[in-house]
């Protein structure tokens, strides 16, 4: 599995690295920025930025251990290692959320303002810029991928990227009102709350079973019109996805006095046409019917 994705235009590894070093360098910028100014939207922005490097380093960690092949212990091998870290990374922003709301509301009571200046607005700009190329590398690498965790995170840089322009129009009138800076920490709070819960919710979904995507059973179904040339009767379609690996289940009917040969024969040929078309691996359950009936 993972030396066929090496060989992708760009991987979940170098989107990984890239996010890692990018937010770093942004941290430092956006720090001096806020402390210079005395801005607390910047300092929680920043601050914000670092916590996404320890996410991106998490993350670095599920792809890693997501490429790990399957062994007795994890039969379907190691995939959820990444939806995993998707997880802890929703949980940590929940934290930083709640943070950054304690400190904007607290800004606000104390009727404190901040001093916005020309290296602010050159800090915003490049964090807003930066973060935009960071979600379109992430959003390039879960293409290729097929890893949600990747695509999250490329969302992820682009709220960062839309909150940097709020945060650029605040800074031009923040010198006419004084609690700017209070809301708009307020702002980037909330921004990272519905973040965060889309990521857990996102989490969590596959872990605890879902169902199928009705494209899915439809795209199914169109392929045992071509191998059966009649309606199979599919149903009891259930899906368990582990990571960029997915398994699937469902049942199909036969005529009951079909012979077993001819049986395997189109389970087999159904089977092999959904992992080449849909790269799923499909396990099929045959239930028999009295074939006179059906006429």
């Amino acid at each position: 599995m993972g030396q066929g994705n090496s060989n992708k235009k760009i991987s979940g590894k170098f989107a990984g690295y890239f996010s890692i070093a990018g937010n770093i360098l942004l941290f430092v910028v956006k720090l001096w920025a806020g402390i210079y100014t005395g801005s607390v939207a910047l300092i929680a922005d920043a601050w914000h930025t670092l916590s996404d490097s320890l996410s991106s380093l998490i993350l670095l960690i599920g792809i890693y251990v997501s490429y790990k092949p399957a062994d007795k212990e994890h039969p379907y091998g190691h995939g959820r290692a990444e939806i995993i870290a998707s997880l802890v990374l929703g949980l940590i922003l929940v934290l930083v959320s709640i943070n950054f709301m304690y400190e904007s509301v607290t800004i606000i009571i104390n009727r404190e303002s901040a001093n916005f200046g020309i290296f602010a607005i050159i800090a915003t700009s490049v964090s807003m810029v930066g973060k935009e190329i960071m979600a379109q590398i992430s959003f390039a690498a879960s293409r290729n991928e097929k890893f949600k965790s990747l695509e999250a995170d490329g969302w992820h840089h682009r709220s960062d990227a839309l909150t940097s322009a709020v945060i650029l129009i605040g800074i031009l009138f923040g010198s006419f009102i004084w609690w700017i800076d209070g809301a708009l920490g307020i702002f980037v709070s909330v921004m990272i709350s519905i973040l965060a819960f889309r990521i857990v919710r996102d989490s969590i979904n596959p872990l605890l079973g879902e169902k199928p995507d009705e494209d899915i059973i439809e795209k199914i179904h169109l392929m045992s019109l071509e191998i059966y040339k009649a309606d199979l009767q599919l149903h009891h379609f259930n899906i368990h996805r582990y990571g960029n690996h997915t398994e699937l289940t469902f049942h199909i009917k036969l005529p009951g006095h079909y012979k077993l040969d001819d049986a395997n024969r189109i389970t087999a040929s159904f089977i092999q046409r959904i992992k080449t078309d849909l790269n799923i691996f499909a396990t099929i359950y045959i239930d028999a019917y009295n074939y006179k009936k059906l006429n």
